[in-house]
């Protein structure tokens, strides 16, 4: 409801009971800023209340917006809800259709029909203090007037397209109840309980439809139910019948023009008494999931507005009934239910897709399942040369020339390195001169017959000459050549000219360029199936257009860790003659060829040994 001016100025002519304008301005403001008939009836009783004195007690019954039931809509005070002595005065006054006023002890209960069309829609009830006739009927005029706005309010949502919205949005309130529970027996029970208040029914049953039989989810008021009651088991029947003819079913019915079986529900209202039974089927995807079965005491039928209420109700719920049931359904549940949704499918008329899928899944088990290939163990591989030579310092010294580095082709002879000689040079000048003096020494003995002094001349003589020679040697091997064509692998004496090297230092390695071996890394899950002889291939991440078959030349025993893994090193030989291309440390992946399997063990026997490695673990 919209703010009104003209309600606003009316404000102060009603202040019957002398109270500050601020009050009755401030419920005004309430009254007008209603944003629904709930509110509209609550802000207007308390208005009401505050212009009449003495009033202790309140109540509104009207009938509710969209369809023809009467409900409480309004109390004052709010905190008390149970009004008996009011009630009774109320219902003589939709009985009777007029005024009453009947004195109490203290007080005056009153009541005051709201007509709509000369048809009564609802009352309103006061308690109103002790007081002489003229301020009673004083105070029965001022309600009279008051009761209008409410005839205003019934106006409004007896528009067709007014009693649609509402009736739209009392559908999503019920909704809204039956989704705010996380647990689905609980949303139910909420939902039973909420249509039961709602639409003036003594019992509403929700029941869920599986594997062709109806489970009984919740019933209204009662938190535990006994399934096998009479009244469930006629109430079970009766929703059975409904779902057979896959229709709703109302009794007693209206003379409509399509007529349905309604022999459970007679049974049904001959048991409880009910004035009046529905049954709405709750349809899924073309397939029934569940019925809703309302009751209503003696004497009352289900009006229209109430029954299209329903109808669009369960349009909208069956949808959120089938998905709340299967979210509370465990693992097991889940995965009997998808299988026999699968099994529909695939057995059933329609689903084309699903069955071509199946077909195609079925050929792919078969082919796996028969079908045999070479079952062969995968490995990184890499390309060392068959001898590989180390070229190391042949004495202390220092780098003088190096026009050779790692990577480069050497031929036999070639140099590849120069050591720097002056210190040896000197060495040997010295030497030679050292020896001309031992040999003067030993001539001066010789021409004096002295013969010890030959004897020493002699050895120093002999020992210079050692010297000599060692020094001549060294110079010699100051110039280091390649032993043999071929390529090397290692070294680049260029970064270090002038640096000193030690005795046994290695400077260069050289392999060669015609005598290759492969060695493996192969992990320790399939050495077993790894035996001496065995071939494969090799395809290098430099040349993966080019396959190199190997055979299988060495097992070594010996475990090494590499990435997390166990793995161990296998050394195979190349078939064919190397290419040209070929350079040690180059790096690629090798497979050896161990025998033909079934391609279902091919794919699965990682899983498989895992499996049974954790088996053998894990069990006692």
């Amino acid at each position: 409801m919209s703010s009104n001016p003209e309600i606003r100025t009316a404000a102060p002519r009603f202040d019957l009971a002398g109270r500050p304008p601020s009050e009755i301005e401030a419920a005004w403001r309430r009254f007008g800023a209603a944003a629904s008939p709930e509110e509209f009836c609550q802000s207007w009783l308390e208005l009401q209340c505050q212009i009449l004195s003495g009033v202790s007690d309140a109540l509104v019954v009207l009938q509710k917006p969209g369809i023809e039931t009467f409900a409480p809509v309004a109390f004052w005070p709010e905190a008390r809800r149970e009004r008996p002595q009011l009630s009774q005065v109320i219902e003589r006054a939709l009985r009777e259709g007029r005024g009453l006023v009947e004195p109490r002890r203290t007080a005056y209960h009153m009541a005051y029909p709201v007509r709509v069309d000369g048809k009564v829609r609802g009352v309103v009830g006061l308690e109103i203090a002790w007081r002489d006739e003229t301020e009673l009927q004083a105070a029965m005029r001022e309600l009279q007037w008051g009761a209008g706005w409410l005839e205003v309010l019934l106006r409004r949502a007896a528009d067709p397209l007014e009693a649609a919205r509402l009736r739209l949005n009392t559908m999503l309130q019920l909704l809204a109840v039956f989704l705010e529970h996380e647990r689905f027996r609980d949303a139910a029970a909420a939902l039973v309980t909420e249509l039961a208040s709602r639409l003036g029914c003594d019992r509403v049953v929700l029941a869920s439809l599986e594997r062709g039989a109806v489970h009984i989810e919740a019933v209204s008021n009662t938190a535990q139910f006994d399934r096998h009651a009479n009244l469930l088991v006629a109430t079970l029947n009766a929703m059975s019948e409904a779902l057979d003819q896959r229709e709703p079913v109302v009794y007693p019915g209206e003379g409509d023009t399509h007529p349905v079986v309604t022999l459970s529900h007679a049974e049904l209202a001959q048991n409880s008494g009910a004035g009046g039974i529905a049954t709405f089927p709750l349809v899924h995807a073309g397939r029934q999931v569940g019925a809703l079965t309302l009751e209503r005491a003696h004497g009352l039928r289900f009006d229209r507005s109430s029954l299209e209420l329903l109808e669009g109700l369960a349009v909208l719920l069956g949808p959120l009934l089938d998905m709340r049931r299967t979210e509370s359904r465990g693992l097991p549940a889940h995965a009997a239910h998808s299988a026999r949704d699968f099994w529909t499918r695939l057995a059933g008329p329609g689903h084309a897709a699903v069955k071509l899928g199946a077909a195609l899944v079925a050929a792919l088990a078969l082919f796996v399942t028969f079908a045999t290939g070479t079952y062969r163990v995968a490995a990184d591989a890499r390309i060392e040369g068959e001898i590989q030579r180390a070229i190391t310092a042949p004495f202390q010294g220092y780098v003088r020339e190096s026009p050779v580095r790692a990577g480069d082709t050497v031929h036999r002879g070639q140099l590849l390195a120069r050591l720097d000689d002056r210190d040896l040079q000197v060495e040997r000048a010295r030497l030679r001169a050292q020896r001309e003096q031992y040999g003067q020494q030993y001539r001066d003995a010789m021409s004096r017959q002295e013969r010890a002094q030959v004897r020493i001349a002699s050895a120093q003589m002999a020992q210079a000459d050692a010297q000599l020679a060692l020094v001549e040697e060294q110079l010699a091997r100051t110039e280091i050549v390649a032993p043999f064509d071929g390529v090397l692998v290692s070294g680049d004496l260029t970064q270090s000219l002038g640096a000193p090297l030690e005795r046994g230092q290695v400077m260069l390695e050289l392999a060669p360029l015609d005598a290759y071996r492969v060695v493996l890394q192969v992990d320790e899950h399939d050495l077993a199936a790894v035996k001496h002889g065995q071939k494969g291939e090799l395809i290098l991440t430099a040349l993966s257009g080019e396959r190199y078959p190997f055979v299988v030349t060495k097992i070594t025993p010996v475990a090494s860790a590499k990435e997390g893994r166990n793995v161990f090193r296998i050394e195979a030989e190349l078939e064919a003659k190397a290419p040209p291309r070929l350079r040690p440390g180059m790096e690629g992946v090798a497979k050896i060829d161990v025998e033909e399997r079934r391609l279902g063990w091919i794919w699965s026997r990682r899983l498989l040994d895992w499996l049974r490695l954790k088996s053998w673990a894990w069990l006692p």
